[in-house]
């Protein structure tokens, strides 16, 4: 057996995890949705809470997913007037939209190293 890099010993644990689905009703979802919501923790960590187990205490990036096929990056190239192969460009032209939708002017935010964007600290949109 090969020995694994130090760096990826540590994913021995989260290779074994095994994500679990609940089928319940409307309601449930609901709940804890909004609890997560309220609480400002993920979906997954507020039914850890709900179940007694453990959650991680350190600070997750905030972002969004979304799963987008081929012809979603179409549509979007055709919507932004973008070539479909530059998914860079559409996903930061879908983060503005995002943005715009929160209220949030897209000009009160910069890319961090991450590529993530943040708050500019000062930022008179931000007032």
């Amino acid at each position: 057996m090969r020995v694994k890099p130090v760096r990826w010993q540590g994913s021995d644990e989260a290779l074994r995890a095994v994500q679990v689905a609940f089928d319940v009703e409307e309601a449930v979802l609901e709940a804890v949705r909004t609890a997560a919501f309220k609480q400002h923790v993920s979906t997954s960590d507020q039914i850890r809470q709900v179940l007694g187990l453990a959650t991680t205490a350190k600070p997750k990036r905030p972002r969004l997913t979304v799963s987008l096929s081929a012809a979603d990056y179409e549509f979007l190239a055709k919507r932004y007037g973008l070539a479909a192969d530059d998914r860079l460009a559409i996903k930061e032209r879908a983060t503005r939209d995002l943005i715009a939708f929160a209220g949030k002017p897209a000009a009160a935010t910069k890319k961090n190293s991450t590529g993530a964007r943040k708050p500019v600290r000062g930022s008179k949109q931000n007032n």
